[in-house]
């Protein structure tokens, strides 16, 4: 199992900010219910924290307060955090196991929907700009898939 002590801090803060930079992502694509965008971030947080024991990586990732990477502007947010959230699948690919990559995703694009889930735009749960972040935001968690 791979736990935060098989990376250095700045490969720990890469990994740590990718889940809450799918979350602003999501965020971004739309305008307001900023309120419960950031809340459901942190319930998703929360909820990983129950599910202690399933991944070390994952423990470690959640026990800690979400880092909130700031950028200038949306289209800064989306180029340079959807970078490095690549960034981060491409060395956990290398250190962590194939399980842990997998969950590792997983619960970052889970945090994306969740905030794109917690304010209605237009009537709809997710608006199309949310569910194209969604995809920006998956494709740049299976950075081989677009190659």
């Amino acid at each position: 199992m791979t736990g935060k002590a098989d990376f250095s801090q700045e490969e720990w803060e890469l990994v740590r900010e990718g889940p809450p930079t799918a979350g602003l992502v999501a965020a971004a694509a739309e305008r307001g219910g900023s309120f419960r965008e950031s809340w459901a971030l942190a319930k998703a947080y929360t909820e990983a924290r129950k599910e202690h024991g399933e991944s070390e990586l994952l423990d470690a990732l959640v026990a800690e307060k979400p880092e909130l990477k700031r950028y200038k502007t949306p289209e800064e947010l989306e180029s340079k955090g959807l970078g490095r959230l690549t960034e981060a699948v491409e060395l956990l690919e290398q250190k962590a196991t194939v399980g842990e990559v997998t969950a590792y995703r997983k619960f970052a694009l889970d945090v994306a929907e969740r905030v794109a889930e917690a304010h209605k735009e237009g009537g709809q749960q997710v608006s199309e700009d949310e569910r194209a972040a969604i995809e920006k935001i998956a494709a740049s968690l299976y950075p081989s898939r677009s190659e």
